[in-house]
């Protein structure tokens, strides 16, 4: 049985000590082609800096590691290349920056035999510079750069923009290196987690290909379910893995190849015999995130029926920070379809992946956002009531859910005066249920602020701050007409809060 590979990125280790690798040298051979200067965004821990490291040892032409891989008989291994390669997967400070920058290429100067030549190393823009020509002339050959976590600076200080800035600035200047001596480079690969816009960063670096969203290397990481069913088969058998659960919590990423799973949850899952656990998830927690949702009074139910446009994704700015965008490039949404509105423009529909991310990312909210630390008993009784179909118990549970808020998260801000807020507290809780739901569901008629869909009921909520008779409107414009063919019994619950009270003015419901 081949071991896993965890916390391994070097390919010459996976392939050299008997570890699974998924191949990914087809794709690999396709970008190298094709490309001189490409950029690759992808969530952390998902294979990025392997691929890098796969790109590395193609151009040093280490041709027995590829034995069997489909870049073998493909590849013209005479031909080397001299290789600068620079990672800030560290955890790296505004004031550490240059420092590193610095301590990676005297790394490069020592593996290229470079220490001879006399470099400006007080200057760290002059001496990658420096370097890129040395290595140039030494090997009479262009030069292979690649960039690991080329924005780990800046999402080390996204909460403090004037470092944040400064970071910006020190990068780009280093980056815009890159375009200068452009006639002495044969590849550049550059990967992260965010996309940063190429005015912001890039300015210097208008070449620069973005195959985040190309479907052709949409499966450039991660691993497919087939990679997952072959590669990993011993493991399967050995814990009698049940696919469609193993799917249901890991699978989901989408960037429009095929449904990906996150390696690392994958490796981690089969380490542990087979255990559910929130394995990506514990690696970072959203704390920024949360923050942006709290300031801006986020409608989160949209997070289940959210739609942007292809620009919205393409970048986004320190000065300018989109949560729709950062939820999606750090991976807490994924893609879920593309569609093409009127005017002939892409429209991306974004969901959470999966049962992992969708239970951890909303126990989070609850623990931060609510500071909820006892959320189990009201999960319990939210989740009996509405399987069950007891009205009175759903609206107990709901008083006493209310009820459990702390003061200060009404009296900091204006919270108490929308509906948003507390139809986002019941979207958190009733999300890390698992259960099926969607904001703000769209109907030829409007809009329902919540649906949420069991195997044999449809809830449909609306959410009133205002002394309004609720399901009015739902009646009226036959909201849950849509739901008629379902099969399935169909409640429309109208809920009215007291702004002075903060909880439950008026519970009313009514089976279709």
């Amino acid at each position: 049985m081949k071991k896993l590979p965890i916390g391994i990125q070097t390919f010459k280790d996976i392939r050299s000590d008997d570890y699974i690798y998924i191949d990914k040298t087809e794709i690999a051979l396709d970008i190298v082609k094709s490309y001189r200067y490409v950029f690759l965004s992808r969530p952390r821990r998902f294979g990025k800096s392997l691929f890098l490291d796969t790109l590395r040892n193609i151009f040093e032409g280490k041709k027995e590691l590829f034995k069997g891989l489909a870049i073998y008989d493909k590849w013209n291994w005479e031909e080397t290349y001299p290789v600068i390669k620079i990672s800030f997967g560290g955890s790296t400070k505004a004031e550490e920056l240059i420092n590193s920058i610095i301590y990676n290429l005297q790394q490069n100067e020592r593996a290229l035999n470079l220490q001879e030549e006399i470099f400006n190393r007080e200057d760290y823009a002059i001496y990658f510079a420096e370097l890129i020509e040395a290595a140039y002339n030494r090997y009479n050959q262009k030069v292979v750069i690649l960039i690991d976590e080329y924005d780990k600076a800046i999402l080390d200080n996204i909460e403090k923009v004037d470092v944040a800035k400064e970071c910006r600035e020190i990068l780009k200047r280093l980056y815009t290196e890159i375009k200068n001596h452009d006639a002495n480079i044969r590849f550049a690969f550059l990967t992260g987690v965010t996309r940063f816009s190429k005015a912001s960063i890039f300015s210097g670096l208008n070449m620069l290909t973005d195959i985040t969203l190309d479907e052709r290397y949409g499966n450039v990481c991660g691993y497919t379910q087939k990679d997952l069913e072959e590669s990993f088969k011993e493991y399967l058998n050995k814990i009698n893995g049940d696919l469609e659960k193993i799917k249901e919590w890991y699978n989901g990423y989408y960037f429009l190849k095929d449904k990906l799973y996150n390696p690392f949850d994958i490796l981690q899952f089969f380490d542990k015999n087979g255990l559910f656990d929130n394995y990506w998830f514990e690696t970072g927690t959203p704390t920024f995130l949360i923050k942006l949702i709290k300031e801006r009074n986020y409608f989160l139910p949209a997070l289940s029926n959210l739609k942007v446009d292809k620009k919205l994704l393409s970048s986004f700015d320190i000065e300018d920070l989109d949560l729709e965008v950062i939820l999606f490039q750090s991976g807490y949404l994924t893609i879920d379809s593309v569609e093409y509105t009127p005017f002939d423009t892409i429209e991306y529909r974004l969901k959470i992946p999966n049962r992992e991310v969708k239970q951890s990312f909303t126990d989070f909210i609850i623990d931060k956002l609510l500071e909820d630390k006892a959320k189990t008993p009201k999960r319990v009784s939210l989740y009996k009531s509405l399987v069950d179909a007891n009205m009175k118990e759903f609206e107990q549970s709901l008083i006493s859910l209310f009820a459990s808020i702390p003061y200060n998260n009404f009296v900091k801000n204006n919270i108490a005066e929308y509906e948003g807020f507390y139809a986002s507290v019941l979207y958190a809780y009733l999300q890390s249920l698992g259960f099926d739901i969607e904001g703000e569901d769209v109907t030829n008629q409007g809009r329902i602020d919540l649906a949420v869909k069991l195997p044999d009921v449809i809830y449909l909520f609306e959410f009133k701050v205002i002394d309004e008779e609720p399901l009015s409107q739902m009646k009226e414009k036959g909201y849950y007409q849509k739901y008629l063919s379902s099969g399935r019994d169909i409640y429309l619950v109208g809920i009215v809060f007291d702004r002075e009270k903060r909880n439950i003015k008026n519970f009313i419901w009514e089976k279709m």
